[in-house]
């Protein structure tokens, strides 16, 4: 098992390339189901959940080859419908394969899925939408188990947005019969990527981005050529990276408008963030000062940046309050930041952060994925070395975020352990 080694007190300077969204690449190769053919997929990260959904994709008969940061699926002779536990249990994301191996086979059998260790996160959104579709739906052995002769277009509606399940309708209601309307649909740059990826294949969606999609069902879709968006949140994690360094670093490849909840909190904590050719400029403050976030739905403050801005707000200058309202407990990286010294106490989904003037490192144990990120972005600035282990969970979001890191100056490392 590898743990990464962060020493402190570097200031990050330079340039550093944003890669391919996880969270939009993930249901774009779901989608891949819909339609028999050669798709070609690129800036797409390598990271574990990648190569976990191209498990699944090979498991449903498809054919996946990974080459750099190029994907090539060939989905002609997918005809199982089954995504086994063993591989959907170790990321949540796998669930949204029901939608497109339903509408394109008639029938499929998920496993309910695993994921983080924080929060419950049900698939109750996605089982309803099915059902809205016509699909009978049961849950067997642990499994969801869904058939439909052809899926028939209607109005589903969610009572809270929810992404996967939004991305699964959405799919799903490609190849119904009839028009689709989803209301409260999510509204993330992943949703509207989706929709773009469905359009190209031949499909009808409208109306991404807003809470109101409609999508006109089609006969059949295609393969086709497309181009993954950057990672929103692993440039939110690198501004905070160069805000919490007083850095001055140009992140390359990032969408400005979809990290502007990010940017307004760094700009409103001191840092300058300029628009330059290619990118975004960096430069944070000296001392950058107090803000509260609350966490919302996009285009809100994403959970995803809780942690990472909980550890910028921990060496602020001031007094924080940062309000968790998407997962009520995410709040485990807590315990590991006090390990370093930082001043933070919760109460139910409320953390109150008073911001220190120094951290100093120690070991700390990363529980969740963005945690990870939190807590070494903590270890840039704490005095001494700083031990992250359970590293693994980085893998899962960030493709090889030490040597990105080293690369703008900081002192970091991957050893075994």
């Amino acid at each position: 098992m590898d743990k990464i080694l962060v020493r402190g007190g570097a200031r990050l300077t330079g340039e550093v390339e944003i890669g391919g969204a996880k969270n939009a690449a993930l249901p774009i190769m779901a989608a891949t189901l819909l339609a028999p053919g050669v798709f070609e997929l690129t800036n797409v990260p390598s990271l574990v959940d990648v190569n976990t959904m191209g498990h699944v994709l090979r498991v449903l008969g498809a054919q996946v080859t990974h080459h750099d940061h190029s994907l090539t699926i060939d989905t002609t002779n997918c005809s199982y419908h089954e995504a086994p536990y063993e591989l959907v249990k170790t990321m949540r994301a796998s669930v949204c394969v029901l939608g497109p191996v339903l509408a394109r086979h008639g029938k499929a059998r998920v496993s309910l899925p695993g994921g983080c260790a924080w929060g419950p996160r049900p698939v109750d959104f996605h089982i309803r939408a099915m059902k809205a579709l016509g699909a009978d739906v049961e849950i067997e052995h642990g499994y969801i188990v869904a058939s439909a002769d052809r899926l028939t277009g209607s109005v589903i509606h969610f009572d809270t947005s929810s992404v996967g399940a939004t991305e699964n309708a959405m799919m799903a209601a490609t190849l119904a019969e009839g028009t689709t309307t989803i209301e409260n649909a999510a509204r993330e740059p992943e949703i509207t990527a989706l929709a773009d990826f469905l359009n190209a294949m031949g499909a009808r969606v409208a109306g991404a981005g807003t809470a109101t999609i409609t999508i006109e069902g089609v006969d059949d879709l295609h393969a086709v050529e497309f181009r993954v968006v950057p990672d929103r949140i692993e440039a939110g994690t690198f501004m905070v990276a160069s805000a919490i360094t007083g850095g001055d670093v140009l992140l390359k490849g990032v969408v400005r408008e979809h990290c502007s909840a990010v940017i307004s909190k760094l700009q409103e904590s001191g840092a300058e963030i300029v628009d330059e050719p290619g990118g975004l400029r960096v430069r944070g403050p000296v001392w950058g000062q107090s803000v509260n976030v609350t966490t919302a739905p996009y285009p809100g403050f994403a959970t995803d940046m809780q942690a990472q801005m909980m550890a910028l707000m921990a060496v602020a200058d001031g007094t924080s309050v940062i309000t968790e309202t998407i997962y009520v407990d995410r709040f485990s990286h807590v315990p590991e930041l006090r390990r370093l010294g930082a001043d933070i106490s919760v109460d139910h989904n409320v953390a109150v952060v008073t911001g220190v003037k120094k951290l100093s490192g120690a070991k700390v144990m990363a529980t969740d994925l963005r945690a990870s990120a939190a807590l070494i972005l903590a270890g840039l600035v704490a005095e001494g070395e700083t031990e992250v282990s359970r590293v693994y969970h980085i893998d899962r979001g960030y493709e090889a975020i030490e040597e990105k890191l080293a690369g703008l100056g900081a002192d970091v490392e991957r050893v075994r352990e």
